[in-house]
């Protein structure tokens, strides 16, 4: 079993469900789409957002623009920051609304955010989070110029203090609540994906690639 890399990081309320393998972690962060970024700014108080995201081996990749004032906190050396993905599995149905749960699978890293100043990289690592949400979309669409990576701000995260928790299950009761004839059980959610919509102004006969005509993650088409 991998222990924790940091008090910061490690579970202790419900511990039995933490996990600190990378494997579990990444395939956590490979699956979800949006991810929610803590920081304290600059003036004092903490600010949440949703960002889009990519993971590199050990980095995970932050996109906004730099216009934004998270972003604009984030012009310093390094950027203390806590970012969690969150993927949902369930609702977990107990015989008591104590008990009632949800089914899931979360990831938190917490490090120092380095702002990613040359082109080549930050190129790369847009083309990484492109390629997360949508896989093989970077080898059909327009690469982004040098004056669009210049008004793109990317933050990498190393990934070294992370830790990740998951619930799965049944509803866990009391020992006297099971006696209640009351229904009790889970129900499980799925993401499911439409049919692809042909932009109205496409200015040509095409088709949706199959890629997108097979879109699917976490293996729900």
């Amino acid at each position: 079993m991998t222990l924790p890399t940091s008090e910061r990081t490690t579970l202790h309320r419900y511990a039995h469900r933490a996990a600190y393998d990378h494997q579990t972690i990444d395939a956590i962060l490979d699956e979800g789409l949006v991810c929610h970024v803590g920081v304290l700014t600059d003036q004092g108080f903490p600010v949440v957002i949703p960002l889009a995201y990519g993971r590199w081996r050990d980095d995970v990749y932050l996109h906004g623009s730099a216009a934004s004032r998270f972003f604009r906190t984030a012009r310093t050396d390094t950027l203390e920051v806590c970012m969690t993905v969150t993927l949902v599995d369930g609702l977990v149905v107990a015989r008591s609304t104590y008990n009632t749960d949800v089914n899931y699978r979360s990831v938190i890293i917490v490090g120092d955010a380095t702002e990613v100043k040359d082109l080549d990289e930050k190129r790369h690592g847009l083309e990484l989070l492109v390629e997360h949400i949508i896989p093989g979309r970077s080898a059909d669409a327009r690469p982004p110029t040098d004056k669009e990576l210049r008004s793109t701000m990317l933050l990498r995260l190393p990934i070294s203090e992370a830790s990740a928790k998951v619930r799965s299950g049944w509803p866990l009761d009391d020992d006297q609540d099971y006696e209640l004839p009351v229904w009790a059980g889970v129900i499980p959610l799925r993401s499911w994906w439409e049919r692809p919509r042909t932009d109205p102004k496409l200015r040509f006969d095409l088709t949706a690639p199959d890629y997108l005509a097979d879109y699917c993650r976490g293996g729900h088409a």
